[in-house]
């Protein structure tokens, strides 16, 4: 017996020594560490990167007030009529705030989560991305014509990758050939975007995956490599760290009440530009009321109307622009995956911020939550 649990502790020992080669090679954390990134609920990752901080300035100038409270009774998902709570629990919600004109008019945890717990924002990290690439351009930093290489030459490839812009990445129409569309579980972590996801070393990958599907600025596709080129754009322009400009650019500036953190390839390294930025469901909210009401500025006029203003057209026939939703005229909405959202209806002066542990399986689900925050901001309920 003792000898067949020395062979069994051997093998296992030879096993995870492989992983751990394989893991080192490809720039992906230890296995152990992989297996719990891979297998944890949307929620559970902040803490299994490693991150950034970005830091609050607790807002004495803005405080949060509470408006009238208003309770949603029933609403219509998925072709039926059910209540509004059925809803939240169908959809995984871990928070669910509604503000109007400025004020919460709604607020709800669920799965024990709290006004203070950080929670993930997956793809929404993109809009906060292009917040700083926006003021980085009204600052005549970088221009939406230069290119990705004219910035980062060590990125050169002799292709069509060499000719992306700014605004190739901004617009999701840069070509860069890899897809986000991957298999769920195990069997998806070693396509590229699960690559980008873990990695540990981010020039790395982009040096390794900068093949060309299509010719710059010919066929949009949301694509999270141009966001995250976007990201090392940032670092290399501002010599910062991204959580360092969004710290004094976005969320001191807003008086976010809670320090925000950003997944990292490695401490002091590079953000994770394209997901995991990380906030309370509050501090969501101030982003997605700033730039709404235009007060405090996060964003120029003339960013503000770029990021409002559909340049392509991509997933389920909606509108894109610089890293901006358009589900529905005249609505900006930041949405993630897992079903994370910050819709801004400016017309009903209304945000709502909706985020969740959906399965990535769950991801076409998107329009059918999005009707449903649309009836919420326009009452029809």
């Amino acid at each position: 017996m003792l000898k067949l649990i020395r062979r069994v502790i051997i093998a296992l020992l030879v096993i995870y020594l492989a992983l751990f080669g394989l893991t080192k090679a490809i720039r992906y954390p230890e296995p152990i560490a992989a297996i719990k990134l891979g297998l944890a609920p949307a929620s559970k990752t902040p803490d299994l990167m490693p991150f950034h901080y970005i830091v609050a300035a607790p807002s004495t100038f803005a405080p949060w007030k509470s408006g009238n409270s208003e309770t949603v009774q029933n609403v219509k998902y998925d072709g039926k009529r059910i209540t509004f709570d059925e809803f939240l629990a169908k959809t995984s919600t871990n928070a669910f705030l509604i503000i109007r004109d400025g004020k919460i008019t709604y607020e709800s945890y669920l799965n024990g989560k709290k006004q203070e717990t950080i929670l993930p924002s997956y793809s929404v990290a993109k809009t906060m991305t292009s917040l700083l690439v926006g003021q980085l351009i009204d600052e005549g930093k970088i221009r939406e014509s230069d290119t990705f290489v004219s910035i980062l030459p060590e990125f050169k490839a002799g292709t069509s990758f060499d000719k992306v812009t700014i605004k190739d990445l901004l617009d999701m129409n840069s070509g860069v050939g890899v897809s986000d569309n991957y298999p769920s579980g195990p069997s998806g972590w070693g396509v590229a975007i699960a690559q980008m996801y873990a990695s540990t070393d981010l020039n790395w990958w982009l040096m390794q995956n900068r093949k060309m599907r299509e010719e710059p600025g010919t066929f949009p596709e949301y694509r999270s490599v141009n966001t995250q080129m976007l990201g090392l754009v940032i670092q290399k322009v501002t010599g910062r760290l991204l959580a360092d400009e969004m710290t004094s650019r976005v969320w001191q500036k807003m008086g976010a009440d809670y320090d925000a953190t950003w997944n990292v390839d490695v401490f002091k390294g590079h953000e994770k530009a394209f997901c995991c930025f990380n906030a309370t469901a509050r501090d969501y909210a101030r982003v997605g009321q700033a730039l709404m009401s235009g007060d405090p500025q996060i964003a120029s006029a003339a960013w503000k109307k770029r990021l409002s203003t559909s340049v392509v057209t991509l997933d389920y026939g909606w509108g894109y622009s610089a890293q901006m939703w358009h589900p529905y005229p005249g609505i900006n909405l930041m949405m993630g995956l897992h079903g994370q959202y910050i819709y801004q209806d400016k017309a009903n002066k209304t945000v709502i911020v909706k985020l969740s542990d959906l399965p990535t399986s769950a991801d076409g689900i998107a329009p059918k939550i999005v009707s449903v925050l649309k009836q919420i901001a326009e009452k029809n309920y």
